[in-house]
Formats: C-alpha cells, structure tokens, sequence
C-alpha cells in the first residue's frame, strides 16, 4: 500500500495485521459470487463486501454519520474505508510527491477522503472491478480494491478506473470487536452499491444507505 510522509495520530494496528487482514481476502482473478459469504463464527457471517451505516446510537463521534465499505472480516478483525468523508481536493502533483513519485508530468486535481481513524498516512484507492493491476483484489465481484503506487500513476496518466474513491486511512476492529459493537445496534448494514460509494452526492450518502437499511425507498 502506499503511503504519505506524515505520521497518523490515531491508534494503530501494526502493518502486518492489516496486510495480513487484506492478503486473506479471495484473489482478484478469482471473484467470489455474492452468495458465497465465508463464515466467520457459528451463525456469524462475513460483512465483506457490505456497507456498515452508523445508526444514531453510535457513540463514537468520529464515526458519526459515516458509511464504510467493509473490505475484509473474519474472526481476526476487520477492516473498512469510510466512503463518505471527503476533506478537500489535491493537486495530482502534490500527491505523487507526497508518495515519493515523479511529479513532472502530473497535472489536475483529486478528491481525497478521510478513509478512517487509523493511520491515515496509508493510501487505498476503492474502485469499480474492471480495472486490474498487480496486487488489485475483489470485494464483491462489483467494486476492488488496489493500494500500491502504480494505480497512482495510472490516475495520473489517464488510465487508471473510470471511477474511483482515495482514501487515507482505515477504520479496524480486533477480534470480536464489530460483533460487539452491532449487537449494541451501533451499525446497520446493505449490500454495497457502487452508485453509493462512487457516484451519490457524498452529502446524502448517509441518507440514502440509512433508507435501503429501514426499507424505504
């Protein structure tokens, strides 16, 4: 995954948990149906590929009224991006040389997300599942994930995803730690839909994933 040079504030879970977390997800080149949802515990499901809604009564104010695409959970952790918590455009330029690339032949801006609390100086790059490189795995068969550099200068040369999400930093529970905190009802859960992590007014993001979680229209 690549990184930016500053150093997150938030509490951490080593490297090697969260690469470990991501590496057990199924391989790209061999996507896993919808249906197919591994069992993390005795009448516990995946939420791999779900979105988690934080409910009202989430008393965690940096999780107030976010929507995260889980990417991986097992009964190890896991691990999601926050899809809708944008902080501000970047200059395509600056983001490169924050990474450590050549910056010369970049221009135009991005839009950059707040993916969650924990060490935000690690990029990820949601994206819709046509696009594959080297290290790109599949959530659900609708929208991957892709964390090393390349993808970076493939948005910058053009021929990166037709749609995209970057994010800095993640949102990470240990084990047992999310099944606890949805028996308190502090998340609800949809299946994902790229027109919400992609395309919706990230304004209403939380509006509209609430209503498919009550059943409105």
């Amino acid at each position: 995954m690549f990184h930016v040079k500053h150093a997150g504030r938030a509490a951490r879970i080593s490297r090697r948990t969260i690469v470990s977390l991501i590496g057990s997800l199924v391989p790209a080149s061999v996507p896993a149906p919808a249906s197919a949802i591994p069992e993390v515990a005795p009448g516990t499901a995946s939420l791999a590929g779900q979105l988690l809604i934080a409910t009202p009564v989430m008393g965690d104010p940096r999780f107030a009224d976010t929507v995260i695409l889980m990417v991986h959970h097992s009964d190890e952790g896991a691990v999601g991006i926050v899809v809708n918590r944008p902080i501000g455009l970047r200059s395509l330029a600056d983001l490169l040389r924050a990474i450590g690339e050549d910056a010369s032949q970049a221009d135009g801006e991005i839009r950059i997300f707040a993916g969650g609390p924990v060490q935000s100086e690690l990029g990820f790059v949601l994206h819709e599942s046509a696009y594959r490189r080297a290290g790109t795995f599949d959530i659900d068969g609708r929208v991957a994930m892709t964390s090393n550099r390349e993808i970076m200068l493939d948005i910058c040369h053009h021929a990166g995803p037709q749609k995209c999400l970057v994010a800095f930093g993640y949102a990470g529970w240990g084990p047992r730690q999310l099944e606890a905190e949805l028996a308190l009802r502090a998340w609800a859960t949809v299946p994902d839909d790229p027109a919400l992590v992609f395309d919706e007014d990230r304004s209403t993001v939380w509006d509209s994933a609430m209503a498919r979680a009550q059943g409105r229209p």
